[in-house]
């Protein structure tokens, strides 16, 4: 009733002015001089300097731009030659460049590594037990997060460049993850066992291996070894579109770190004690997005080329604007789909009582927590995610019962759509402050909290509170357009069928 009922046309226009204004009032900037450590060189034409505090972006972007193209570039390459010449084995030729890709870049030690990695959750899969393969799982994936373990597997890395501790935990992890997959599937297989090679083929796929995202094993499998190469209609335009976004969307993020510095200001607290209460808010959110665009942008990029081999990888993450619920916030669809098939979904069925649902989430954060690497921040991350996301199934089960279930019937839809938006505009907020943490850091996260709900009340949170309700609606709004569309191709489609 939330979604489906529609409101008032002015309404809407009303909500769109509103969102508007807000989005403009926020005009933060500062003195570059205040944060020296983490501003470099940059436009020098301009006389603008760049923000440099997120290492991941300057890394893919800047620092090993070239590298990274390069070996993306030859692997498109290499893949659409062996397309052409020997499509039925292009998934060991995605093998064979992988495993030379990583050959070459860390050493034959490192390639042992993994490899023995592979043969030993290979070898515990086929025992078909899904709590040893979770178990042998997990234990090899805390081997990469405590020491002494991580020091000794790090000595099998040759070499000693900038980037080796980034690939060498990168391709461990999700190493680590895809075997995982791999052999919780083998434990599903009715007959047989799926080979090693299969496994190989799934790990050392280039595109995929260090940076992700995940696929689980059944879809890589099912995608990769597809006899029929032939695209729909229009296909190559939607790729080579895709990546023109993305290209867009790095040139957009340069121009923003040579100007607004949002990755920068948050580090310096005595300066953000000078800033208004609607900029500091503003500068919470800014964060938030421009971590999703990161995650986009650097997942897409990766997509953009595994669509080229005629695979259909996990899309980015949904844009944390559209957020109001905690059932759909993540910012790595790939990880988010492997936690949902075989934690979440596994434990929680339905997800209709309290208790099953307890369990799968805390189970799934738990084993959260050792993917990002257990700390403080990560613990405090995950407690009020979790907690957010069992308070949501909670308060649903709660407003179905008597009398609230018999006052929502008796009101209009457009007015219970209303009401839900309230509820959802605090959720939003919610969201955000819990992710902070995870992307900033706690104190900064604080001092939002004060800003938005102590010193600032009520003028600044009344008016962002105003401000995100009307964003919630036009959320809500969108949301209940592509439903429409969706019921139109489905029953456009049955009538095509019959």
């Amino acid at each position: 009733m939330g979604i489906k009922a529609a409101l008032p046309r002015y309404e809407l226009y009303f909500y769109n002015t509103v969102v508007y204004l807000g989005f403009i009032i926020f005009p933060a900037n500062a003195n570059r001089k205040t944060f020296k450590s983490s501003v470099t060189p940059g436009w020098y034409y301009f006389g603008r300097r760049m923000d440099t505090a997120d290492f991941e972006w300057v890394m893919w972007f800047s620092t090993f731009r070239d590298h990274i193209l390069f070996a993306l570039s030859g692997h498109v390459i290499f893949a659409k030659i062996c397309s052409m010449l020997a499509p039925q084995h292009r998934s060991l030729m995605y093998l064979c460049y992988g495993t030379l890709a990583v050959l070459v870049t860390m050493g034959w030690t490192y390639t042992t590594l993994i490899l023995s990695h592979c043969v030993l959750l290979y070898s515990i899969s086929l025992v078909k037990l899904r709590w040893l393969c979770f178990l042998a799982g997990l234990t090899t994936l805390s081997t990469f997060k405590m020491e002494p373990f991580i020091s000794w597997q790090a000595g099998f890395v040759a070499g000693d460049f900038e980037l080796r501790s980034v690939l060498f935990y990168g391709g461990c992890g999700f190493t680590i993850m895809r075997c995982m997959s791999f052999a919780l599937e083998n434990c599903e297989k009715k007959e047989g066992n799926y080979s090693i090679l299969e496994l190989l083929k799934y790990n050392f796929y280039l595109p995929f291996f260090y940076f992700g995202p995940i696929m689980t094993f059944d879809k890589f499998y099912a995608q990769a070894n597809k006899a029929d190469l032939t695209r729909q209609e229009g296909a190559i335009w939607n790729i080579s579109l895709q990546g023109l976004i993305h290209l867009g969307a790095i040139l957009t993020v340069d121009i923003l770190f040579h100007f607004l510095y949002i990755l920068s200001i948050p580090t310096d607290m005595k300066l953000l004690k000078h800033m208004s209460d609607w900029a500091v808010v503003g500068l919470a959110y800014c964060n938030l997005v421009y971590d999703w665009v990161k995650a986009a942008v650097m997942f897409g990029v990766i997509n953009t080329v595994s669509r080229l081999d005629h695979l259909d990888p996990p899309q980015p993450p949904k844009c944390i604007t559209m957020l109001y619920v905690f059932s759909e916030t993540h910012f790595d669809r790939g990880i988010n789909d492997w936690l949902c098939k075989y934690v979440y979904n596994y434990l929680g069925g339905k997800h209709d009582t309290v208790w099953d649902e307890t369990i799968a989430t805390l189970c799934t954060f738990g084993i959260t927590v050792l993917w990002l690497g257990p700390c403080q921040v990560v613990f405090i991350w995950a407690f009020f995610n979790c907690f957010g996301l069992n308070f949501e199934l909670w308060t649903a089960k709660f407003v179905c019962m008597e009398p609230f279930a018999s006052l929502e019937m008796a009101m209009s839809p457009a007015m219970s759509r209303r009401i839900r938006a309230v509820f959802n505009t605090f959720n939003f907020w919610t969201i955000v402050l819990y992710n902070v943490i995870a992307l900033n850091s706690l104190e900064f996260t604080k001092l939002v909290a004060r800003r938005l709900l102590l010193k600032g009340f009520p003028i600044t949170t009344i008016t962002v509170f105003i401000v995100t309700y009307c964003l919630v609606q036009l959320i809500k709004e969108r949301e209940r357009r592509q439903l429409i569309d969706q019921v139109y191709l489905e029953v456009l489609h049955s009538n095509k069928i019959y």
